[in-house]
C-alpha cells in the first residue's frame, strides 16, 4: 500500500506534490549560483544523515525522502530530528517522506528534486545509480558504488551516460578532508622534503594504508544501531571493497595528484579475505535483534556470525607498489575508535600517519628516517616548507634522532562526522560548475576497477 508520511519536527508540514519539480538537468544560469533540492533514496547507513547535518546555501530546505517503511527509514529521520533540535546550530530540514512499495519509480517519475543522496544497502546500489542517471538527476553516493567485478561495467557505462546527459555521479570520499592527510599529501609533492616516492616492491610497498573499523561505535552522540543486513556481505560488501574504497582513493589522491588514471595502470599482485566472528550477544548488542535473521544463517558458525569484514590486497599503480588493508573488530578500546596507519616512503624520508594509544587515538603526522641531511638542516627545511602551506601556526616537534612529528593546532581537527558537509560542499561546487574534472572521474572508475579485481583476486583462493 502507497502511503504518505509528513515529518513535523520542528518544521511545518509539507504534503508530498506529484509531477513537475525541478529539471533534472544542470542549467546554464550565466554564472549564477544555483539551486538545488535533494532526494534521498532508501537511506540505510548513518552517513545518509551525515551529509545533512550541516544546512548549505546551495540546498533547499524541503529534502523528498523515498524508501520502504521500517527501522532504517525511521533511525534516518529520527537523526534528522536530532540536527533539527540540536541547541547548537540546529539545522531545518522538511523532510517529506514517500513509502509506497513503488518508492523508487515514484522517485523517477516524479523527480521534485535533482541530486539523488544514497546511502543505504550496497546490494541495490549499482540499479540505484544507473536507474537514476537513466533518468537524468544527479547523483552524490556514499561508498562503495559498487561491490562486484560484476557491476563494474554498469558503473563504467553511468559514467559514460552521466556525461552524455550532463548530470554529475560523485561518491563520498571524507578522509581526503582529514588534516594530516592533506598534509601528507602536500609534504609528498615537496622534492627537497620528500624526495620522489619509491616503487617498492611487494614485500615493501612504496605507499600503505591500513584502517581499522568497529562495529559498535557512537554517531552523532549516540550509540550506533546497525541494520541486520550490514552483517551480510551479499548486501554490504567484503571489507576488501567496502572501506579500502577511502584507501584506493587516497593512494590515488596523494601519489598522482591530477592524473588521469586507467585501469591499465593497475597489476593486482596478492590479495586475501578472512573472517570477524561476532557472538549471539555481540550482534544482539548493535542491532538490538535477539536472534539472527534468516539471511545471516549461512555465516553461523557454532552459534557465532563469521562476517569477511577483513581484506588486503598489494597492487601497482602506474609501477609504484601498494597495500591496502581493513580490519574490523567488535568495540574499540577505552578512548580510542576508528584508527588510520598510512605510510608513503620516499628518497628523502618517509612520511607517517599513525593513529595509536601513544598518540590518544589521534592521527598525527611524521617525518621518519631522514636521508642525506643533517636532522637540524632538514629541520630548517621542513619549517620553511610548512611556512608556506595555506595553514598557519604549524610546528615541528623532535620524537627521536631521525624522527620529527608535524603539531597541528586544533582548529584544523575536524571530526569524521563534520567532514561530510566539506565533501557535499565540494559536490556543490562541482554542481554550479555543471561538470566534474576529468580527473575526478577517471579516479573512480579506477579505483572501483581496483577494488573489484582485487575481491576477485582474493576469492579465487
Amino acid at each position: 500500500m502507497k502511503r504518505i508520511l509528513i515529518l513535523i519536527f520542528p518544521v511545518s508540514i509539507m504534503f508530498f506534490s506529484c509531477g513537475g519539480g525541478n529539471p533534472p538537468q544542470n542549467a546554464d544560469t550565466s554564472g549564477q549560483v544555483k539551486m538545488f533540492k535533494l532526494m534521498t533514496l532508501d537511506p540505510g547507513h548513518f552517513h545518509a544523515a551525515l551529509v545533512q547535518k550541516s544546512m548549505y546555501s546551495q540546498l533547499s530546505g524541503d529534502v523528498y525522502v523515498f524508501a520502504p517503511e521500517g527501522s532504517d527509514l525511521q533511525q534516518h529521520l529520527d537523526r534528522i530530528r536530532s540536527y533539527n533540535s540540536r541547541t547548537d546550530s540546529p539545522t531545518s530540514w522538511n523532510e517529506i517522506v514517500y513509502t509506497g512499495n513503488d518508492y523508487f519509480e515514484k522517485m523517477l517519475a516524479e523527480k521534485p528534486g535533482n541530486v539523488v543522496v544514497l546511502s543505504g544497502n550496497n546490494r541495490k546500489k549499482a540499479d540505484y545509480i544507473v536507474r537514476s542517471v537513466d533518468a537524468g538527476l544527479n547523483v552524490l553516493a556514499d561508498k562503495p558504488m559498487i561491490i562486484n567485478a560484476v557491476d563494474f561495467p554498469r558503473l563504467e557505462e553511468a559514467f559514460n551516460t552521466a556525461s552524455r546527459k550532463g548530470v554529475l555521479l560523485y561518491d563520498i570520499m571524507t578522509e581526503r578532508y582529514e588534516i594530516t592527510t592533506i598534509l601528507q599529501k602536500a609534504l609528498s609533492q615537496n622534492e627537497e622534503i620528500f624526495g620522489r616516492l619509491q616503487s617498492g616492491s611487494i614485500e615493501e610497498p612504496g605507499v600503505e594504508k591500513v584502517s581499522v573499523h568497529h562495529f559498535a561505535k557512537f554517531v552523532s552522540g549516540k550509540s550506533l544501531v546497525r541494520p541486520a543486513w550490514f552483517f551480510d556481505t551479499e548486501q554490504q560488501g567484503e571489507g576488501i571493497v567496502d572501506v579500502t574504497t577511502h584507501l584506493v582513493d587516497l593512494i590515488q589522491w596523494e601519489c598522482f595528484p591530477d592524473s588521469l588514471l586507467s585501469k591499465r595502470d593497475i597489476e593486482i599482485g596478492t590479495a586475501k579475505r578472512w573472517e570477524t566472528k561476532l557472538t549471539k550477544d555481540q550482534f544482539r548488542e548493535v542491532t538490538g535483534l535477539v536472534d539472527y535473521p534468516e539471511f545471516l544463517r549461512k555465516d553461523i558458525r557454532n552459534g557465532d556470525l563469521a562476517v569477511f569484514s577483513n581484506g588486503e590486497f598489494e597492487y601497482r599503480i602506474k609501477g609504484v607498489w601498494a597495500k591496502v588493508s581493513v580490519e574490523w573488530k567488535f568495540k574499540a578500546p577505552d578512548g580510542g575508535g576508528d584508527t588510520h596507519y598510512s605510510i608513503m616512503r620516499g628518497s628523502e624520508c618517509n612520511l607517517v600517519i599513525r593513529q595509536t594509544a601513544d598518540e590518544k587515538f589521534r592521527p598525527e603526522l611524521y617525518v621518519e628516517k631522514v636521508k642525506g641531511s643533517d636532522i637540524v638542516e632538514f629541520t630548517m627545511k621542513l619549517k620553511k616548507a610548512l611556512a608556506s602551506l595555506p595553514y598557519d601556526s604549524l610546528t615541528v616537534e623532535k620524537v627521536s634522532s631521525d624522527i620529527i612529528r608535524i603539531g597541528i593546532p586544533e582548529k584544523y581537527r575536524v571530526s569524521h562526522e563534520d567532514h561530510f558537509a566539506q565533501v557535499t560542499a565540494k559536490f556543490l561546487k562541482y554542481l554550479n560548475e555543471g561538470k566534474l574534472p576529468e580527473w575526478e572521474v577517471q579516479e573512480m572508475i579506477t579505483k572501483y576497477y581496483t577494488t573489484t579485481s582485487a575481491l576477485k583476486k582474493a576469492m579465487e583462493k
